[in-house]
């Protein structure tokens, strides 16, 4: 009998890898040495405290009903129905449910089905660093070229003139993410309107990646490019309900876009997962009734955001204030010179907690000296992890 992992075995090289230069995901990195060091988990983004009772109580009710099937492979209409309401009422965009909404496996998905829809051999991509990590895979996956542009620090802005230089008749697609991960910066009206510009007369598409529509703080607006027609009419626009109802290891999420971009989308997202977990698209539907599930969810996490920040006055770390997302920002510099891969390392092995490393979300792991920390958690767990840094 042969064995797949035995050592020393000389196996013929069949793959000539497509993405040679990518491993295990940060998050899953820290995550793992998180738990071999009990430490406090303020890396990976999701909640330690659970999802609204009412929607398992729902999903349960849906599958008793016989809701376990094979759904439309757009989603159940109900909840398309629903999502096309919520638009329009948040943003005053009106979108056909029938053509112009799809459910899909969680916001990743949606992003990677929106590029593979688009994007050809040679097409350039243009992307915002630092960046969420799934962008660049999927852009290499289909043969695009990926054009970093880095957000100004330590406010994190985008420089337009930099993006009017950088597009030619190569550029295909310009993807924005606000609010912002890994930042917590959010983009203005006045973005919105150089984004305008700069696509005015082109063929460039644009994906907006909005997962964190809801978590946004001070009482700012979120200007999806909903709200602006000449972006909308180019726009896929993708949001996540793990995000938004503490329920991230479901993985449904949704995209909108005019007609004839979704024709394009559906046409890859029917051969990448067909369809998408009925029971739960059922109660979410049912769930989206009651808007004050979504419309709270900002100052919910606003009084998490500042139960932190308050916490950890006392420490050495310098705050980059979250104006949106359920990431904090805290510069080191005032305590290391270590590389901030190192020092994150350090402080889960010394410390007892984990962070995520910027620098990570940068093509050329650009370092200032910043780590990221989730605040999506438990009043108690914030109060254990303050402690910790409050001593650093």
């Amino acid at each position: 009998m042969w064995r797949s992992h035995e050592k020393n075995m000389n196996y013929p090289n069949l793959i000539d890898s497509k993405l040679p230069n990518v491993g295990t995901t940060i998050f899953s990195v820290m995550s793992k040495l998180a738990a071999d060091h009990n430490a406090i988990n303020l890396s990976q983004g999701f909640p330690d405290f659970d999802c609204h009772e009412e929607l398992p109580a729902l999903v349960d009710k849906y599958m008793q009903a016989g809701r376990n099937q094979y759904a439309p492979m757009a989603g159940v209409p109900s909840l398309r129905e629903i999502l096309a309401e919520k638009t329009e009422s948040l943003y005053g965009a009106k979108y056909d449910p029938e053509l112009e909404i799809t459910i899909t496996a969680g916001a990743t998905q949606a992003i990677y089905t929106a590029i593979t829809a688009v994007i050809r051999e040679g097409d350039e991509v243009i992307i915002f660093e630092p960046a969420y990590d799934s962008y660049q895979p999927a852009i290499e996956l289909n043969g695009g070229k990926t054009v970093h542009l880095q957000l100004q620090a330590p406010g994190y802005t985008i420089d337009w003139e930099k993006v009017k230089q950088a597009i030619n008749q190569r550029t295909r697609m310009i993807i924005i993410n606000s609010p912002h991960n890994p930042t917590g910066t959010v983009l203005s009206a006045a973005d919105m309107l150089m984004l305008s510009e700069v696509t005015k007369g082109t063929d460039i598409v644009i994906i907006s990646d909005e997962v964190y529509e809801h978590i946004i703080f001070d009482d700012q607006p979120h200007h999806s490019v909903a709200r602006y027609r000449a972006l909308a009419e180019r726009s896929f626009i993708i949001s996540s309900f793990g995000k938004t109802f503490h329920a991230t290891g479901w993985k449904v999420g949704y995209c909108v876009a005019p007609a004839n971009l979704m024709d394009e989308f559906r046409k890859v997202h029917q051969f990448l997962v067909f369809s998408v977990n009925t029971p739960v698209q059922f109660a979410l539907a049912e769930f989206l009734s009651q808007k004050d599930h979504y419309l709270e969810l900002g100052r919910f996490y606003q009084k998490k955001r500042d139960y932190f920040i308050d916490l950890i006055k006392s420490a050495k770390f310098e705050l980059i204030p979250a104006a949106g997302t359920y990431f904090q920002l805290l510069s080191y510099k005032n305590l290391s010179r270590e590389k901030d891969t190192d020092y994150a390392l350090r402080l889960i092995k010394e410390f007892g907690i984990a962070s995520i490393p910027v620098s990570v979300f940068y093509r050329q792991q650009e370092d200032h000296s910043v780590l990221r920390f989730c605040f999506a958690k438990k009043e108690e767990t914030l109060e254990k992890a303050a402690a910790i840094l409050n001593k650093i």
